[in-house]
């Protein structure tokens, strides 16, 4: 039986990433290839025919690549750091209905997925718990989560689309709090400065009755923005469209590794990784 989604609201939000997934599955099949996110969208009861007549343009095509890009990254810097801590946790901030960890998965770490009520709602239905990974409802701001996550092997972090959602001071909390309480770990975010989260959240905005993104969270520059925060963590970023893939591969337009210049460099698009 397929889960269904009604349109319009919040749960309809958890389907538009990944089909953009799927989509980037689709069209660049040798640069990025997710499976999971195919099989998932194979059980859900909802009418894709307007996402799909969207997919036909340059712009919807352009942002699954982002899509896939970023999960691409994330997935690289955990691996990275499983190298080191193979029993490690990983830990998905606003997972949704992503499956990063999972894809990282190297038999022995754990897996942490947080987002709020509404949303466990719907991933518990699809994606159950069980094993090494645990699904858990909770506010990130309210760090009680913290007690949650098993760092005795060491833990990694993620967040993809998520601290845009954010005002500036509730991350700066929530991410020195982190600093204190997860020694050894890491944290990797996506990022972009001001001009282009007024871009990605003006519908957002206009419908949560905002009428300034100003305390919104947004990084011009890394040092700068964030590094005063820390007293020894290492802060450091790479472009997220081509910071780790130069986006050589044949089934990529020109036009697109253009686009992806323009957001690393003109839009800021980072992600960056917070070394506890």
């Amino acid at each position: 039986m397929k889960y269904h989604i009604e349109k319009n609201t919040v749960q309809e939000t958890l389907v538009i990433p990944l089909f953009g997934r799927k989509l980037c599955s689709e069209l660049f099949p040798d640069l990025f290839r997710d499976e999971k996110a195919v099989k998932l969208i194979e059980k859900l009861d909802y009418d894709f025919s307007e996402l799909e007549k969207k997919s036909r343009s340059m712009a919807y095509r352009f942002g699954a690549l982002e899509v896939a890009m970023r999960e691409n990254d994330l997935m690289i810097e955990v691996k990275g750091y499983l190298k080191t801590h193979p029993k490690a946790s990983i830990v998905n901030l606003g997972c949704g209905l992503d499956q990063t960890a999972e894809n990282c998965d190297n038999g022995e770490c754990k897996i942490y997925n947080l987002d709020l009520p509404n949303v466990m709602e719907v991933r518990n239905a699809l994606l159950p718990e069980g094993g090494r990974i645990k699904n858990v409802a909770c506010d990130l701001n309210d760090i009680s989560w913290f007690d949650e996550i098993d760092i005795t092997k060491g833990v990694v972090f993620i967040a993809a689309g998520v601290f845009y959602y954010f005002k500036k001071e509730e991350v700066k909390r929530l991410f020195v709090a982190m600093s204190e309480k997860f020694k050894s770990g890491w944290l990797c975010f996506d990022s972009a400065n001001k001009r282009a989260v007024k871009i990605m959240l003006k519908t957002w905005v206009k419908e949560a009755g905002i009428t300034s993104i100003e305390d919104y969270f947004s990084i011009g520059d890394v040092k700068k923005d964030i590094a005063p925060w820390f007293n020894k963590e290492k802060v450091s970023s790479k472009g997220y469209m081509l910071g780790y893939n130069d986006l050589k591969d044949k089934s990529v337009p020109k036009l697109f590794r253009l686009m992806a210049k323009l957001g690393d460099g003109f839009m800021k698009m980072k992600i960056v990784k917070i070394e506890f």
